[in-house]
């Protein structure tokens, strides 16, 4: 079957789906990170576990900036232009011409409000700059949201299909309300957001839990993406990928967790985790994980992991298929 169809089928609601695609991401070391060899280690990667489309891993964090003191720091933030991108840029280029062909091609979007976080490394002075003046912090999103928007039109000139959004926040500011992720984070994921949406065919949102567990997505429920890609839990309650996609009303993407079975189990846990999953899953679904597979486990461990998880999602494609037909 060809991978390019089997996920852009999930995005048509009158055909059933026959066929459960997969995919996992993990960082590559350092060494990967940077033209030719990140390029291969993305189709060695591909190639390896047999996943259904190419994500390309993005390594151009913001530099961390020691003088943001004040809101009124927010003011200075440098402007990084296309030059600034051009190692993540050409490494989209390389795998579009290496693997369109036969898969999509999806890169990895940090959000600007995640940018807040790499140019400050703290988490707090960014929500006490919110709390104080969000207007001049609402100036420094403005600033990395217009550097993001040249990174986005430039993948799109070069031909990836989509992006994989991730986007943070909300379970940041409980204490502050809904009000202000309104004002001073979910207009600038929705700018970049809507030009991804009006421009690509397959794009996935992941709602991002690193920094915190989430009590509801509401806020997220107009944020564009194809697919949504969510954890476990909403608060303190465990929440099943049909539910996040009947609130979503889009194919889920998930069912693994990336510190639990894919992080530590054997083969024959991985194998028995899947087959749980797919039991259960949605009409429309991506067997993956919550997040990024962590990157304190052995590469070749999480290699094999995904290889597994995949292996297994796509022979209980053909057994489904095979059931079918007999009927």
């Amino acid at each position: 079957m060809n991978k390019r169809n089997a996920v852009l089928d999930l995005l048509d609601s009158s055909k059933d789906q026959e066929y459960v695609p997969a995919g996992f991401f993990l960082h590559f070391d350092e060494v990967h990170h940077k033209g030719q060899p990140a390029i291969d280690k993305h189709m060695e990667f591909f190639k390896y576990t047999e996943m259904d489309f190419v994500k390309i891993q993005y390594e151009a964090v913001f530099p961390p900036n020691p003088y943001i003191k004040k809101p009124k720091d927010w003011l200075n933030l440098p402007f990084f232009k296309k030059d600034f991108y051009q190692n993540e840029l050409d490494i989209a280029e390389g795998l579009v011409k290496a693997a369109k062909s036969e898969a999509l091609v999806i890169m990895t979007l940090y959000s600007p409000f995640m940018m807040t976080q790499f140019t400050t490394q703290n988490l707090e002075l960014i929500s006490g700059h919110i709390k104080e003046d969000p207007g001049k912090f609402n100036k420094g999103m403005e600033i990395i949201t217009d550097s993001l928007m040249i990174f986005v039109k430039e993948c799109i000139r070069l031909g990836v299909d989509g992006f994989y959004t991730s986007t943070q926040g909300y379970e940041s500011f409980r204490s502050l309300g809904t009000d202000l992720f309104s004002e001073c984070i979910k207009p600038f994921d929705l700018a970049l957001m809507k030009e991804i949406d009006r421009s690509c065919v397959f794009n996935i949102l992941h709602i991002c839990d690193y920094i915190g567990e989430y009590g509801d997505l509401t806020p997220f429920l107009d944020y564009p993406g194809h697919v949504i890609n969510f954890g476990h839990r909403l608060g303190s309650k465990q929440v099943s990928g049909k539910e996040i996609s009947r609130i979503f009303d889009r194919p889920f993407m998930g069912g693994l967790d990336r510190n639990g079975v894919m992080a530590t189990g054997s083969g024959d846990d991985i194998r028995k985790s899947v087959e749980e999953v797919l039991a259960n899953k949605p009409d429309k679904f991506i067997l993956g994980a919550d997040c990024t597979l962590p990157g304190d486990i052995d590469q070749k461990t999480l290699w094999e992991n995904a290889k597994t998880a995949i292996s297994a999602a796509h022979e209980y494609s053909k057994r489904d298929r095979l059931e079918k037909r007999s009927k």
